[in-house]
């Protein structure tokens, strides 16, 4: 496959590289983004954390704001990011809320038309652009990681219940944990997957946690003065689900944070160093 360089800036003894590619999932070209640490560069095949932004987000806003590379230099870890949504497959009424179509696919497969055509966003992560990305650049398959903030702390929860034989780690930033029961995922689900609630459980890491487990106990970080907290969020709902499944969990609830990439800033380091451990 085909893989354009947008560019490759060093940073802090790695690269940051930017690149696009034509995706059959997505229908059109893609973009994303890629950290290659220290340790890569010399030729070692290095673990990799996938990271899932959120609404209204794309591949460069993690990379532009989160300030992760100087910790997974030193502990050499890749950083691989996309886009939240096919751009280039447009679809009428695409762009008109900034909580559905464009800028987020939600990162999952849609079944309902028009949308089901390239919003595949789930295909996309867990097999497309993972297989290009592991065999194009040192990065070790076996040692895999996601994590995410808001709508992508929801996709990382679903992705890493979902397939627990990619994922070894897996953390979230203010992840939307109970989509089915919350305004911004009935949206979404209802576009995406029609009004049948039962079709919606699969992609609700609320209701997959009764059946499934994770292969490491996740960590989530969550902000008391994120607006979106008692609306959307809802931590405490994953927690009971978790509780009830026997799914071991950390939650830590910070004062004062909020939604922004000055909450992931500030505790983006823990999640890094959280992966590094189950990683090894």
């Amino acid at each position: 496959m085909t893989v354009t360089t947008r560019s490759e800036q060093a940073a802090f003894g790695g690269v940051q590289g930017f690149y696009e590619h034509a995706s059959e999932e997505c229908g059109g070209p893609m973009r994303f983004a890629v950290y290659q640490p220290p340790a890569a560069l010399r030729g070692e095949r290095v673990p990799v954390l996938y990271y899932l932004a959120g609404l209204t987000c794309t591949e460069e806003t993690f990379v532009i704001k989160a300030g992760a590379q100087r910790v997974a230099a030193e502990l050499g870890l890749a950083i691989v990011t996309m886009d939240t949504s096919p751009r280039a497959a447009r679809h009428p009424g695409d762009d008109a809320s900034w909580d559905f179509g464009q800028g987020a696919g939600f990162y999952l497969d849609a079944t309902e038309a028009p949308w089901s055509a390239s919003y595949r966003m789930h295909a996309y992560v867990t097999r497309e652009l993972r297989e290009l990305v592991e065999a194009r650049f040192p990065l070790d398959g076996a040692r895999r990681g996601v994590f995410g903030h808001s709508m992508g702390g929801h996709g990382a929860l679903v992705l890493a219940l979902r397939h627990p034989d990619l994922y070894r780690s897996v953390s979230a930033f203010a992840p939307i944990v109970a989509p089915s029961r919350v305004p911004w995922g009935e949206k979404a689900f209802t576009g995406y997957l029609g009004p049948g609630r039962a079709r919606w459980r699969e992609w609700d890491a609320c209701e997959l946690v009764a059946t499934a487990r994770f292969a490491s106990a996740p960590l989530v970080d969550q902000g008391l003065a994120d607006k979106f907290l008692e609306r959307e969020l809802r931590p405490e709902l994953f927690e009971e689900a978790c509780r009830a499944a026997g799914q071991p969990i950390t939650v830590r609830r910070h004062e004062g944070y909020d939604h922004s990439y000055y909450f992931l800033a500030t505790f983006v380091e823990a999640h890094l160093r959280h992966h590094d451990a189950a990683l090894g």
